[in-house]
């Protein structure tokens, strides 16, 4: 039977019928890169004699691919910006401007993520290429969501980005804590996967197709019959991307997790999960649910007022810096949600440059935390933050920066960033919504103080291993100085960023 069927493949009937899909390289550069960049590493890593010579490889072959990616996506943006969008894979993979910016953005993530991380390692006695491979298949993955067409291949994405997240989250082998934030994170987000995939098979059932495309036409040109099951699906893919994003009521996870995964790691979270996860709502939302935006639009807005409100109520009660910044990446989530509800141009660019200016500011706020927490990586309560205006007067500055920056002050990217989103929200004629945000604001700003107050206010008290001098690796104080300069930038002359926002509107 099995020669038969061989047989029938050779033959040139099934030679005519068989049709390869037309790839287009250059479309899925980026993604290549990270992938077989992480496949080199990987290989080279066990090949070669582990001495410490190679162990310092790793940090800059890793930046070395990130780097490079960047440069693949230069072209993909000239591209789409003389309007010459494409897609790759049998239309499954898209080139726009949408897409080349969420790279960019990962990429920049994982840049920046990687120069932290090199210190940390070295401090915490956990050098390997292990960190590194993970790293770059967790941005291939993110970089799939940014740019998939298809809802299988988003779910692909969110796949290779969430497992290389479970491992990195448990990467302190020698911490308690690491160990239980990897467990809790892999069954939490292998349920809110399943629930995402159940949500894909709805859709499929209500209109026939997974790809985004296709779904849109459909639905544009169709009266759907089975307008319950399309909202069911909807719903089940919302909670999937929910988890991702980190928006209430599906947030449980995420100060546990942040709290013991180490610092680095949950700095890329903050920052590449949650571009990826809010690359994939986008996309669903706005390309192949768009013309159902009076179904999501309601529940978009609830989403985003609860993320707010509940982010930045319950981060005031924290006492521990790492559990503060997870609820406030929350309430941050919710910020973003406000663009996405506008379902305009300005909103959805308002998301964007939010996104972008995030990814600075968190990834420096991390690096500053990996600093402050000192061996063991357990230093962070708010009692480690006392006086350190008096021991390290430039890393307590620069983390100012930062606070001031999330709680929106002007002259910082996290200005700009909130005003955008508010403005959308207005201009969509969504008062309430923009009131709450401003409110919402304003308590966050409290708990930021909180630390400046410690930082500035108090002194350090006895000399103590959490209390005296600390020592800046040199990669992370590249990160901080690529986070700062972006930061103040961003905020003084935003123009060229809001237009590379602008530019990236899903079209």
């Amino acid at each position: 039977m099995i020669a038969a069927l061989l047989a029938q493949a050779d033959s040139p009937a099934a030679a005519a019928d068989l049709v390869i899909p037309k790839i287009d390289w250059t479309a899925i550069g980026p993604i290549s890169v990270l992938t077989v960049g992480a496949l080199v590493l990987l290989t080279l890593a066990s090949l070669a004699r582990y001495t410490r010579w190679v162990r310092g490889v790793y940090v800059w072959f890793t930046c070395g691919t990130a780097i490079t990616a960047l440069a693949f996506a230069w072209p993909l943006w000239d591209r789409v910006h003389d309007h010459r969008n494409a897609s790759a894979i049998v239309n499954s993979v898209n080139v726009d401007g949408f897409g080349v910016f969420l790279t960019v953005l990962i990429c920049c993530a994982l840049l920046l993520a990687t120069l932290i991380a090199d210190g940390y390692l070295k401090r915490e006695g956990l050098e390997g290429p292990e960190f590194y491979v993970l790293v770059m298949l967790s941005a291939a993955g993110g970089v799939v969501m940014a740019t998939a067409n298809d809802l299988i291949v988003l779910f692909l994405g969110l796949e290779i980005l969430s497992i290389a997240l479970y491992v990195l989250a448990g990467a302190h082998v020698r911490r308690a804590e690491s160990q239980e934030a990897s467990i809790k994170y892999f069954v939490l987000g292998g349920f809110s996967s399943a629930v995402f995939l159940y949500g894909v098979a709805l859709t499929y059932g209500a209109t026939g197709s997974t790809n985004l495309s296709e779904i849109a036409a459909f639905l544009a040109g169709s009266i759907v019959l089975r307008n319950g099951l399309l909202v069911a699906g909807l719903a089940l893919m919302l909670v999937g991307l929910g988890f991702k994003i980190a928006a209430v009521p599906f947030h449980m996870w995420t100060p546990d997790v942040y709290q013991g995964a180490p610092s680095p790691v949950t700095g890329f979270m903050a920052a590449a999960a949650k571009a990826a996860g809010f690359a994939g709502l986008l996309r669903i939302l706005l390309t192949a649910l768009e013309s159902r935006r009076l179904d999501w639009q309601p529940i978009i807005w609830v989403l985003a007022v609860i993320t707010m409100i509940t982010g930045s109520v319950l981060a005031v009660v924290q006492s521990d810096v790492k559990r503060m910044m997870a609820y406030s990446s929350i309430s941050h989530a919710g910020f973003i949600l406000i663009g996405l509800q506008a379902a305009s141009d300005r909103g959805l660019s308002g998301s964007l440059f939010y996104l972008l200016a995030y990814t600075f500011i968190v990834l420096g706020t991390f690096a500053v935390i990996s600093v402050v927490g000192r061996r063991g990586d357990a230093a962070h309560g708010l009692d480690s933050y006392r006086g350190l205006a008096q021991r390290s007067p430039l890393l307590a500055l620069t983390l100012t920066l930062f606070l001031l920056a999330q709680a929106g002050i002007p002259a910082t990217s996290g200005f700009i960033a909130k005003f955008g989103v508010i403005r959308a929200a207005v201009d969509a004629h969504s008062y309430a919504i923009a009131i709450i945000a401003m409110f919402a604001s304003v308590i966050g700003g409290y708990f930021y103080l909180r630390v400046i107050v410690q930082m500035y206010m108090h002194d350090p008290g006895d000399a103590t291993p959490t209390t005296a001098a600390l020592a800046v690796p040199i990669g992370t104080k590249l990160a901080l100085i690529a986070a700062v300069g972006f930061t103040i930038f961003a905020g003084i002359l935003p123009q060229a960023l809001i237009s590379f926002a602008d530019k990236a509107l899903l079209r």
